[in-house]
This record gives structure tokens, sequence and C-alpha cells, in this order.
């Protein structure tokens, strides 16, 4: 074992079928394998560190996820390259899913930070960057 490298994460989600078809494509195409599987939940692992997505109890939902508000921002994610993260941005497009700062893309978080952000069903940003 590393010494404080991320263990897991988990994550509450409002809707996981929508949820598991947003992430599965995304962390599969990043080498995560699925890892745990039941019905109000599912889990992806690459090496050591695995990802839990579970379905929120119908009486926590009456106040949806904002990344402004206490807890989680965005979880960031690495790429090869800047051809991948390039490559993903054509994917995420062909499915639709919504570029965030598209007048700042792909620089959006600074002037030598090659990525693309965007957000999942429940708005939680996820960001892909390239290495400097």
């Amino acid at each position: 074992m590393s010494k404080g490298l991320l263990h897991h994460i988990e994550l509450y989600v409002s809707d996981i079928k929508k949820t598991v078809d947003f992430w599965s494509w995304f962390l599969e195409e990043l080498g995560y394998i699925p890892f745990q599987e039941w019905e109000s939940g599912r889990s992806w692992k690459l090496g050591d560190t695995y990802i839990v997505f579970v379905q929120t109890e119908d009486r926590f939902l009456d106040v949806p996820y904002h990344r402004c508000r206490v807890g989680l921002n965005h979880l960031a994610f690495h790429a090869n390259s800047r051809q991948h993260v390039d490559e993903m941005t054509i994917k995420l497009k062909e499915k639709g899913i919504s570029i965030l700062y598209p007048k700042k893309h792909p620089f959006a978080g600074g002037d030598n930070h090659y990525t693309i952000y965007f957000e999942d069903p429940d708005r939680i940003k996820v960001e892909l960057v390239a290495p400097e």
C-alpha cells in the first residue's frame, strides 16, 4: 500500500441509472474497470483506487447538489496528453454533453493548464487535464 494515496471516493447521486450511463464510458476510457455492482450502486476501479456511486434515498433528495456549497467542488482526472483531452472532448460532444467554459476551452484552467470541464447528470463538475 502507498501511504496517503486515495483509497476510494463515494458519491451519492439522484438517479443511479443516469449516473451509470454517464460515468461508465468515461471511466472505462480512462482505464477503470467495473468493480462492484448492487441494486443501488456501482463502482469502478483503477489500481488500488475505486470510485463508488450510490443512489440517494428519496428522503434526502429534497436539496440538490451544488458544487458551490460546502462539500465537493469537482473531480479531476489525469489525461495521457493534450491529444487525449482533444479526443475526449469530441466524444463528450458526440454524447451531447456540454463543455463548460467553451470560450476559454481548452485553457479554462489557465494558460498552461490544458483541460476540459463538463458536468455529470447531478451537475458534479468533472475535469480531464493533460500533463504539463
